[in-house]
């Protein structure tokens, strides 16, 4: 695909240069294989609302950072996996056209081209970087992904009770498992989700008790499992492959 490129000056450059405007602030990016395909000004539909960031494509990862000067200064690196990444072609908005969804196991998004033929290009750059990566790495596309989180201003309500209206005194919450914009009340719970971060996080009501119950179904699955295999006369083996 673009191996032939790895290694070669102009690559070299291109990186150093990406990682000068994010100066110390961002992570180095230069490792040995990895190529700088393009990059791109996209909006992204964050939390209170859309931003323009810049994007920056690789043959094994997608980053991406806020402006500060553009060309020149950036900050708030965020560094994807590729192989971690799967996207989700998504309708226009009467705000947002040409938009699609980045979904990864740590943190799933909306974002948007400023033209249907921009939209094109980097969607069909992405899938071809992830085939071709999947493929290096002999694994399937990943299924697991992080619920988007619905943006404040896409309801006065508390999405669970619908009744709770937000104002500056009541706060809006995002349950990290749905993405629904909920409050105080309904959210008060908190459960661990190790793929999305080492600490327990907020989730609304009705996410928790799907979880709990869940979390209690794997214990009993686990319990019966460890029964059954005490009850062969046999001692269960933990394979080491």
């Amino acid at each position: 695909m673009v191996d032939h490129l790895a290694n070669t000056e102009i690559n070299s450059q291109r990186i150093a240069s990406v990682e000068n405007c994010f100066g110390a602030s961002g992570q180095p990016l230069a490792v040995p294989g990895r190529v700088l395909l393009g990059e791109g000004i996209l909006t992204k539909e964050c939390r209170k609302k859309p931003k323009a960031r810049i994007f920056f494509l690789f043959n094994d990862i997608l980053v991406y950072g806020s402006i500060v000067i553009n060309k020149r200064k950036y900050n708030s690196q965020h560094i994807i996996p590729l192989e971690d990444v799967t996207l989700e072609m998504l309708p226009d908005t009467l705000q947002m056209k040409n938009r699609w969804m980045i979904k990864t196991s740590k943190k799933s998004f909306v974002v948007s081209a400023a033209s249907l033929t921009e939209r094109k290009e980097w969607i069909s750059h992405l899938e071809e970087c992830i085939r071709h990566l999947l493929r290096k790495m002999g694994r399937q596309p990943s299924t697991e992904h992080a619920a988007p989180w619905i943006p404040d201003k896409a309801t006065d309500i508390c999405m669970r009770c619908m009744q709770t209206k937000f104002s500056t005194l009541t706060r809006r919450h995002h349950c990290r498992k749905c993405g629904f914009v909920v409050c105080a009340d309904c959210s008060r719970q908190r459960f661990m989700m190790p793929r999305l971060s080492p600490k327990p996080l907020r989730v609304c009501s009705l996410c928790y008790k799907q979880l709990m119950a869940e979390k209690k179904k794997e214990a009993e699955d686990g319990q019966s499992g460890q029964i059954t295999g005490l009850g062969t006369g046999r001692p269960r083996l933990r394979s080491l492959l």
